[in-house]
């Protein structure tokens, strides 16, 4: 259970963290349309592409490009075997290759090469367990951040609309999930079995079933596909993530059959660190796919610190409570309310709404702070609890994909990301009053109260349905 100091009402110091960018991968049941592509390699570091010294662990992985797309990536691909290194993937949804580097004769030959060579970064799933345990219910239960956004919506489910979870993968064997078979391996193991556990509870917040088991999702009638970017560990790279994109995009041709991407994932990192993961986004976007990315777990920091999270054409989601807390702290005049800004999340200008990432925060007679996570599937059966900015994200992909499914099929694809982005935050509740300042010192709040995320507002395109 993560804990953390109450400071502002009692003035001690905060209790060290190490929290993170949510990040995973994705998974799907019938191997036969696993496509498994060794884009990713496990446990490789990225190579120091700047300063190439002796300090450099190799193998190291790079992301080769032409600025301006100049060539293409099988030429790409030549160069770099050309100067030693072993090609892993040529992408063509942009002009670039993933390659591993043994040697540093090998990186100086590429770094003098008429190629850009930029790290091959690793993205890591740092989601860490809420406390508070699984279910223990015999019964279907409504979560609490479902029911706090006001979903499941009678009379939409999200009916066939595809969201895929860029994760660690999906458990296709869960008895309350319906996992799409077409999936992606980017580690080229044929498998896209979820073996983390990141990823299960994700989708299970965006989709698990409307049964007689477990719990139920904001879009219980989405279809899930299982787009593997990160390994058992929960770690994976660009590259990873970027081939995730490409077979998402792949799918769509020539008729949109993914509209939701959910990246419960991330790095430290800028806007313009990796043009070619950004391109990516931009080209599902362009596709028409809503792509929902967790904000981070860095209090510390501002989400143009973050990848993906600073591209502006994601829909970046903060933190929240969902239900007020408990307090037995005698110097701590109230308990933690609903709507409070999660003392992990990363922030900043930009957000595009927040949604529960935890259920709620209680203060225990230490005067510390606790995260009782968000309830939703558990890897091998079951329910369990998990807190950060990647159980946010989910919630918001599921109403993304109710929006979606009330649009005209004559929407022009490059317009409905921004139609979702307008009408999840003009149907947000409690606008200009939540997200509530965290009680912690480590959150800098920006002053920017974009609201909490209500369903029913995104479908109406108002908030006028919030409740009281």
């Amino acid at each position: 259970m993560v804990q953390k100091r109450f400071r502002a009402v009692i003035g001690y110091p905060p209790l060290a963290l190490v929290v993170g960018a949510c990040l995973a991968i994705a998974a799907s049941p019938a191997a036969a349309q696993v496509r498994s592509v060794p884009i990713g390699a496990a446990n490789l570091p990225p190579c120091e592409v700047a300063t190439p010294n002796e300090a450099t662990a190799f193998p190291c992985g790079v992301i080769l490009y032409s600025p301006g797309a100049t060539v293409s990536s099988r030429v790409l691909g030549g160069m770099a075997r050309g100067a030693g290194a072993q090609v892993r993937y040529e992408f063509h949804i942009v002009a670039a290759v993933a390659a591993t580097v043994h040697d540093r004769p090998t990186l100086r030959a590429l770094s003098v090469s008429s190629a850009k060579v930029i790290p091959d970064r690793r993205m890591n799933a740092i989601a860490k367990p809420g406390g508070g345990g699984g279910g223990g219910s015999s019964g279907e239960v409504v979560p609490e951040g479902v029911k706090h956004i006001g979903a499941p919506v009678s009379g939409n489910k999200g009916n066939g609309v595809g969201v895929a979870i860029v994760d660690t993968g999906l458990d296709s064997s869960h008895r309350d999930l319906s996992v799409e078979s077409a999936c992606i391996d980017a580690f080229g193991n044929g498998n896209c079995q979820d073996q983390n556990g990141h990823g299960t509870h994700v989708g299970g917040i965006v989709g698990a079933r409307d049964n007689e088991f477990d719990v139920v999702g904001v879009a219980p009638e989405a279809k899930l596909y299982a787009v593997k970017v990160l390994d058992a560990s929960g770690s994976g790279s660009d590259s990873t993530v970027m081939g995730g994109l490409e077979w998402i995009s792949d799918q769509n041709i020539p008729s949109t059959t993914i509209r939701v991407a959910n990246m419960s994932l991330g790095r430290p990192g800028s806007v313009d660190d990796n043009p070619l993961l950004h391109d990516a986004v931009k080209a599902l976007r362009d596709q028409g796919v809503t792509v929902v990315v967790a904000a981070g777990n860095d209090a510390k920091t501002e989400i143009t610190q973050q990848i993906p999270a600073a591209y502006p054409e994601v829909l970046a989601i903060a933190s929240t409570t969902a239900i007020d807390g408990t307090n037995a702290c005698k110097r701590a005049s109230t308990p933690i309310p609903g709507d409070t800004a999660s003392y992990f999340t990363t922030d900043g200008s930009g957000v595009a709404v927040s949604a529960p990432g935890e259920d709620q925060e209680n203060v225990n007679r230490g005067c510390l702070i606790s995260s009782n996570g968000i309830l939703s599937l558990k890897l091998g059966g079951g329910t369990t609890r998990m807190s950060g900015t990647s159980m946010a994200s989910p919630h918001v992909a599921g109403v993304a994909a109710l929006v979606v499914s009330t649009l005209s099929p004559t929407t022009d694809p490059s317009q409905i990301s921004s139609i979702i982005r307008a009408k999840i935050r003009d149907g947000a509740c409690r606008k200009n009053d939540a997200p509530l300042p965290s009680p912690t010192s480590s959150y800098s709040f920006d002053g920017a109260k974009e609201g909490i995320l209500w369903a029913q507002g995104a479908l109406d395109g108002s908030n006028s349905s919030c409740p009281p």
